[in-house]
């Protein structure tokens, strides 16, 4: 039996410490987010699709040592334009599951 199969579903690392950074162009919507533990870490999500103007703030997440573990429930949180993100803490990642 052959069948084929297609998912919309895919994962970003966001890596890039301390600057506004282009992590996709177009409409998606992150459904999980998981931070590495850092102390004084934070993650700042815009709905842009230009990292040199990002305009307003859509999710902003503070965490520590113990590290960030996200579920976002229903349809999770929509981007229209894309997604810039601004990660702070030394040696941090971050790792979203989006759909789109």
């Amino acid at each position: 039996m052959t069948t084929s199969f297609s998912s919309d579903q895919g994962s970003i690392q966001m890596e890039a410490v301390g600057s506004n950074t282009l992590g996709r162009t177009g409409p998606c919507r992150i459904t999980s987010i998981q931070g590495k533990g850092i102390a004084s870490a934070a993650i700042v999500f815009y709905d842009s699709a230009d990292a040199s103007a990002p305009g307003s703030q859509v999710y902003v997440a503070k965490y520590g040592t113990e590290g960030l573990s996200v579920y976002v429930p229903g349809s999770g949180i929509y981007f229209k334009n894309g997604i810039v993100y601004n990660l702070t803490g030394a040696s941090g990642s971050v790792t979203v599951t989006i759909t789109g």
